[in-house]
C-alpha cells in the first residue's frame, strides 16, 4: 500500500512538473499530427499491398482516400464538436456524443462517397483481386443508398476499429493536460495561500513586539529598581526571544529545539507579570527527544499567547497548564487556561485561531489533529502533529 502511494505521488509530481504548453507548441503539434497520419497511411498502404495484392497506384489512391476521410472525422470531432459539447454538464455532454455519433458516420460515408465519384470520373479502378470494381460499385450508388441503415452500421464498426487508437491517445493526452493544469492551479493556489499565511505570520511577529515588549520592559524596570539578580537573565531571555521572531523564524521550518527554546523564553517572561499564587504548570520534552525534528515556526504561539492574555484572570482557581511532548515522532501540544466568567468563550482567539488552522492545513495537510474545547470554566487547545518526514 505504501509503495502504491509512493508511486502515485511520484506520478502526480511528474505530471505537475511537466509544462504541456511549453512542450506542445504549434510547430510540435503539427509535427506530431503529421507523423501520426503518415504512420497511419504507411500501415494502411502496406495492408492494401500485402493483404489485397493491389498495385502501388491503387494502394496509394485508396490509402489517400481513407486517410483524408479519417482526418476529416477526427478533426471535426475533437476540434469542432467536442469543445462545444463539453460546455455544458458532463451527463449532457455524454448524451450529445452518443446522439452525434451517427452524424459523424454520415460524414465519414459522405466523404468516402465523394472520393469514389471523383476517382470514377478520373477513370481510376481496381481491375483485379478482392476489391475488383470497388470504385465503380461505390460511385454507382445513390447517396441515400450509401447511407442506408445496413451501410451505416457496417461503416460505424469500421470507424470505431480504425479510429479507436487515435481517439484513445488523444483523450489520454487531453486528460493528462487537463490534470496537469488542475495540479498547477492547485499548486499556485496553495502557494498564494502560503504566502498570505506567511504575511499573517510576519504580522503576528510585528504584533508580538510592541504588545509583549511593553509588558516585559515594565517588569524589567521594576526588577532594576529592586536591583534584582534576575535582571541579566530577563535581558538575555528578551534578547533571544526578539532574535528568534525577527531573524530565525523566517524559514518554512526550524529545528524543534529552537522553537521550544523560544516558547520557554516567552513563557518565562510572561510569568513575571503574575504572582506566585497563580497556578502555572509547564512540561517540555528534553533536548534529546527533539533531536532531528523540525517544525513550522510560531505554529503554537497564538495558542500560548491567548492562554496568557485571557487566562489567569479568576480570583480563585487561576490556572495555566502548558504541556509539550514528543511521542513516536508526533508533536503533542496541550494548553489549558481558566476563563474569566465575564467574557464569552467566543471572544478567545478569533482571527488568530483561524489563521493557525489555515497554517496547519497548508503546511501539514492530513498530518495533524487540532481540538479546541470550552469545558466549564476553562479553555483548552490540543494539537497532535506528525513531524516525521
Amino acid at each position: 500500500m505504501q509503495n502504491t502511494q509512493v508511486f502515485s505521488d511520484y506520478f502526480t509530481n511528474r505530471i505537475a512538473a511537466f509544462d504541456f504548453d511549453q512542450f506542445y507548441t504549434k510547430k510540435k503539434r503539427f509535427l506530431f499530427h503529421s507523423l501520426m497520419w503518415l504512420g497511419f497511411a504507411a500501415l494502411l498502404f502496406l495492408s492494401y499491398r500485402i493483404a489485397y495484392h493491389l498495385t502501388y497506384f491503387n494502394s496509394f489512391i485508396l490509402t489517400l482516400r481513407m486517410t483524408i476521410v479519417n482526418m476529416v472525422v477526427f478533426y471535426l470531432f475533437f476540434y469542432v464538436a467536442l469543445p462545444r459539447i463539453f460546455k455544458g454538464r458532463v451527463g449532457t455532454a455524454i448524451l450529445l456524443i452518443i446522439f452525434t455519433f451517427p452524424i459523424f458516420v454520415v460524414i465519414w460515408i459522405s466523404v468516402t462517397y465523394i472520393f469514389s465519384i471523383v476517382y470514377h470520373s478520373l477513370g481510376f479502378e481496381i481491375l483485379d483481386g478482392e476489391l475488383k470494381g470497388a470504385i465503380k460499385g461505390a460511385a454507382s450508388q445513390t447517396f441515400f443508398q450509401a447511407i442506408s441503415v445496413n451501410r451505416m452500421v457496417s461503416q460505424a464498426i469500421i470507424i470505431i476499429s480504425i479510429l479507436a487508437p487515435f481517439f484513445f491517445v488523444k483523450i489520454l493526452f487531453e486528460i493528462s493536460r487537463l490534470y496537469n493544469r488542475t495540479l498547477n492551479i492547485q499548486k499556485q493556489k496553495a502557494t498564494l495561500e502560503i504566502q498570505n499565511i506567511n504575511i499573517e505570520k510576519d504580522f503576528l511577529k510585528a504584533q508580538l513586539n510592541p504588545h509583549f515588549l511593553f509588558n516585559t520592559l515594565n517588569n524589567l524596570y521594576s526588577l532594576s529598581l529592586k536591583k534584582d539578580d534576575l535582571v541579566p537573565e530577563v535581558i538575555l531571555n528578551l534578547s533571544d526571544t526578539m532574535s528568534y521572531t525577527l531573524y530565525e523564524s523566517n524559514t518554512e521550518k526550524v529545528p524543534l529545539s529552537k522553537e521550544l527554546e523560544f516558547i520557554k523564553n516567552y513563557v518565562e517572561l510572561e510569568k513575571m507579570r503574575y504572582s506566585g499564587s497563580k497556578d502555572i504548570r509547564l512540561e517540555f520534552p528534553s533536548e534529546s527527544e527533539c533531536s532531528g525534528f523540525y517544525i513550522a515556526p510560531l505554529l503554537t504561539f497564538t495558542f500560548i499567547e491567548n492562554a496568557f492574555k485571557y487566562g489567569l484572570k479568576s480570583k480563585t482557581g487561576s490556572l495555566l497548564n502548558l504541556c509539550i511532548k514528543i511521542e513516536n515522532g508526533y508533536f503533542c501540544f496541550e494548553v489549558e487556561n481558566d476563563i474569566d466568567g465575564i467574557r464569552k468563550t467566543t471572544d478567545f482567539g478569533g482571527i488568530g485561531l483561524e489563521n493557525s488552522r489555515k497554517r496547519l492545513q497548508l503546511l501539514y495537510p492530513d498530518k495533524y489533529e487540532l481540538q479546541i474545547q470550552n469545558p466549564d470554566g476553562c479553555f483548552k487547545v490540543s494539537l497532535k502533529l506528525d513531524l516525521k518526514n
